[in-house]
């Protein structure tokens, strides 16, 4: 048993999820022996993803950094870089653009999300290292962890669980941490 949260962040690598049940919109994210309910994309998963499809990509993703409205709660506790989400700061999503799949600065021309979001889903925002090396256009943008909508509906592709459970999750996570997406049925 480890003698600090510390120690444990240590040997807690991944955070791993699935679906529950018969639903391919929510699921259950675990790390360590914690889980917590989660959605996951409108379109369930899929090993092919593509932009605007839905569907939260099968695979293990870097988790990179967090992102926070510093305006709106206090910094989340992680050993992951930990950044206050600027008002001028957006995700290219337009499929040919040479910032796909990138933060970009506002005003941008292309198509983009706008990070600073009215209804609190980006409050806490974890970058996820899908589609980035290699960035590969049209296979996917903006694939983060962030806040879940009530009753956990589904995302437009994304992973989200509550504020509570972000905070404790994040306290566990560190450099080197992997989002893992199961494939349905596994």
């Amino acid at each position: 048993m480890p003698d600090s949260i510390a120690e444990d962040r240590a040997i807690v690598t991944s955070l791993h999820v699935r679906a529950t049940g018969g639903s391919s919109t929510k699921g259950r994210l675990a790390i360590g022996g914690l889980v917590f309910p989660c959605a996951l994309g409108r379109s369930g998963r899929r090993h092919l993803k593509r932009e605007g499809d839905g569907a939260s990509p099968v695979g293990s993703f870097a988790v990179v950094e967090v992102l926070y409205r510093s305006d709106r709660i206090i910094r989340p506790r992680s050993a992951l870089p930990v950044l206050p989400l600027r008002p001028r700061w957006g995700w290219c999503e337009r499929v040919g653009d040479r910032n796909y799949n990138r933060r970009v600065l506002l005003p941008y021309a292309a198509a983009h999300e706008y990070l600073c979001r009215d209804d609190r889903l980006y409050d806490v925002v974890v970058v996820t290292g899908h589609n980035q090396r290699p960035r590969i256009q049209g296979r996917g943008s903006a694939i983060f962890f962030h806040l879940a909508r009530p009753g956990l509906s589904p995302t437009a592709g994304c992973i989200a669980v509550t504020l509570p459970a972000m905070r404790t999750i994040l306290a566990h996570c560190h450099p080197g941490t992997r989002l893992v997406i199961h494939p349905p049925g596994g």
